[in-house]
């Protein structure tokens, strides 16, 4: 639930006030309530979660996942100018992308800032473009993923007699760019490419930019992730697997790089207690898939968080006894049913079903398989907050704002338990949070 805003004006938004803030409303839901804090990745969030991890034990600092791959899709589609040597060759394989977005969005401004173009547009789709937020995750892909939905519509505009018989002003030269580029079949192959190889980002993205739980999925999704970004360049560039592709170089580096700077502990004990990383189905379904308990790295870090879990020596003996039970397939973990039913079952279900031999941990796992993996969903309140708090409606109090903004996100966290939020009308209000699945008739779309 959305717990109250903070009036932060005239503050320095420091690691030390922010860790202030979180620690007072630890201690309001009480300690033992709390598994993690997720935060940006901004050097004074991750201090702020740094200091509350320090102050209390049994607490996890969470780096954003989709904070962090939306960062990964900035290097990629918008390239810095370089100022060392790897800058320049991130710059040289990808400044491409940046050119082509910036081409859809100057297509994209010449229709809509003008009303007849904008109703001749609107003539040939049913289809808005749109005019994203500078917030939203993914802004680039959005928008080139729409393109690709009016391109039909493009092209009969473009050709059409009203187009022609339009544009003889001040604006020919730009008329004639947007025809040009909208009749370019090397451009268009350019925009699909782009939205092709970055697709398994964005799946990851939307499945991380919600409330819902994901936490135990991050780590092999990552992985997977990366496998198929690698296939979608390798076909593309028609190579070899054993070959060597510059570009692949580049975008693998960007992820990686990343995601050195998101995995955490709980990352790698989340993964190593779903049970579905333990079929037969998943290890045969994937090159390089590994047991968790067999994974060096996992099992490191898997052991750092049994000791920050249970810090009496004979707790943690007693877990580690059962987590080697649970992996192996031995004792009572030993059933065809049990074993069968970790690829069926979710794994929420699956603890509750067949955990009870391995108390500590099963209250372990059905509190970490409930996590989520992402703050972009508390962050939207930011959005909300402008909708009420706006330059027309300014003379608010922060006191009465907050309030306001306290009844809209509760009752839109509410609204998602119900059974309109997934198949009624009411599914569209909650479209800049959650609701992705309704972009095809949408305009705007705002996050946090």
């Amino acid at each position: 639930m959305f717990l109250r805003a903070v009036n932060a004006e005239g503050e320095i938004k420091s690691k030390e006030y922010i860790a202030e803030k979180l620690i007072a409303v630890i201690e309001e839901v009480g300690s033992r309530n709390v598994i993690q804090v997720i935060t940006d990745n901004a050097s004074n969030c991750k201090g702020a979660g740094l200091i509350v991890q320090q102050k209390y034990d049994h607490i996890f600092w969470t780096p954003c996942v989709v904070h962090t791959l939306n960062l990964a899709l900035k290097s990629i589609c918008a390239p810095k100018t370089p100022r060392t040597e790897e800058d320049e060759v991130i710059f040289q394989e990808c400044h491409w992308i940046s050119e082509v977005a910036a081409d859809a969005n100057h297509i994209k401004n010449f229709i809509m800032n003008h009303g007849m173009r904008l109703s001749m547009f609107n003539e040939f789709s049913k289809l808005k473009l749109l005019a994203i937020a500078d917030t939203r995750f993914a802004s680039v892909v959005v928008q080139l993923k729409r393109f690709c939905m009016v391109k039909r519509a493009l092209e009969q505009m473009v050709i059409s007699e009203k187009w022609e018989s339009y544009g003889d002003g001040p604006e020919r030269g730009t008329a004639e760019f947007v025809r040009e580029k909208v009749l370019s079949a090397v451009w268009w192959r350019k925009v699909k490419y782009i939205v092709d190889f970055t697709e398994p980002i964005y799946e990851v993205l939307r499945v991380a930019d919600t409330d819902t739980p994901c936490l135990h999925l991050i780590y092999e999704m990552w992985d997977s992730m990366i496998e198929k970004v690698k296939k979608t360049i390798y076909q593309h560039e028609d190579k070899e697997e054993s070959e060597e592709s510059t570009f692949y170089d580049v975008v693998q580096s960007i992820l990686v790089n990343r995601w050195a700077k998101a995995n955490t502990p709980l990352h790698c004990l989340a993964h190593s207690l779903n049970p579905r990383y333990y079929s037969e189905q998943w290890i045969n379904g994937g090159v390089g898939h590994v047991r968790p308990h067999k994974d060096a790295e996992i099992s490191q870090m898997r052991m750092s968080c049994f000791k920050k879990s249970f810090p009496a020596a004979e707790d943690l003996k007693r877990v580690k006894e059962e987590y080697t039970r649970f992996s192996t397939c031995t004792g009572e973990f030993n059933d065809y049913d049990l074993i069968y039913d970790r690829w069926i079952l979710d794994p929420l279900n699956w603890w509750v079903n067949y955990g009870q031999s391995t108390p500590l941990l099963q209250n372990l796992a059905i509190k970490f398989v409930n996590q989520p993996a992402s703050s972009s969903c508390c962050e939207r309140n930011w959005s909300t907050y402008n909708f009420i708090h706006s330059m027309k409606r300014n003379q608010l109090a922060p006191e009465r704002a907050e309030d306001l903004v306290f009844v809209h996100n509760n009752l839109r966290l509410m609204s998602r338990r119900t059974e309109s939020y997934k198949t009624g009308a009411n599914r569209i209000w909650d479209v800049g949070g959650d609701g992705f699945e309704s972009f095809s008739g949408v305009g705007i779309f705002r996050s946090c």
